[in-house]
């Protein structure tokens, strides 16, 4: 099985799983909070629209884990949001 290192520890994912199903699939239903009241975050919509899901991969910050594929050796970082 192949892994992504999200927040420095390796997550097992399955081929053709967005990082946000990873995540979800290994139990973390949030992953990030909003700057003001630190309200959790994770995947909400799971189409893009919304921007809940928001992560850091390989140095890119502010990109929807919904949207992207995951891929063995990708590094995610979680990261604080700018919304209420």
């Amino acid at each position: 099985m192949s892994h992504i290192v999200v927040d420095g520890e390796p997550l097992p994912f399955t081929e053709g799983q967005t990082i946000a199903a990873a995540l979800v699939a290994a139990g973390r239903v949030a992953w990030r909070t909003t700057r003001i009241n630190q309200r959790p975050r994770g995947v909400f919509c799971g189409i893009g629209v919304c921007f809940d899901c928001l992560v850091t991969i390989d140095g890119i910050g502010g990109q929807r884990a919904c949207l992207v594929s995951a891929r063995p050796d990708m590094t995610v970082t979680t990261e604080e949001g700018d919304d209420e």
